[in-house]
């Protein structure tokens, strides 16, 4: 069967002259080494979070089977910087009133994550 063919010692892939594999490399736990790039969905953007951000407090949107390793693994690898401390909030979910239809719905909830930097320390958030 081709699909659990092992390659032989000559069967190596050929690269294309300029083009390196790890520049397209996903966030990488450095324990477990899997992929984090789904973990940190974004940051959380409000005037609340801006003065947080003055004491060294950023919040991120985060997906919502997240843990906290997870969320300090993902800061480590984009951002650079090891948090001191990691704090999970959930966001409930709302019932919402459609204006022209008068019909409820519930607007999504999800999870937030309040992530702590040394002192001196900063993200830059763009």
């Amino acid at each position: 069967m081709a699909l659990f063919r092992r390659n032989k010692k000559g069967d190596d892939k050929v690269e294309k002259p300029g083009v390196s594999v790890r520049a397209a490399a996903p966030a990488l736990s450095s324990a477990t080494g899997t992929d984090l790039s789904h973990v940190l969905r974004s940051p959380r953007i409000t005037e609340k979070a801006t003065m947080h951000q003055e004491t060294g407090v950023y919040t991120f949107d985060v997906a919502e089977r997240a843990t906290k390793s997870e969320v300090r693994d993902a800061v480590r690898s984009l951002y650079g910087v090891v948090p001191r401390k990691v704090r999970i909030v959930p966001i409930p979910s709302k019932q919402k009133r459609n204006a022209r239809t008068g019909m409820r719905g519930f607007a999504r909830g999800g999870k937030k994550a309040y992530v702590y930097l040394k002192r001196g320390e900063s993200i830059t958030i763009t």
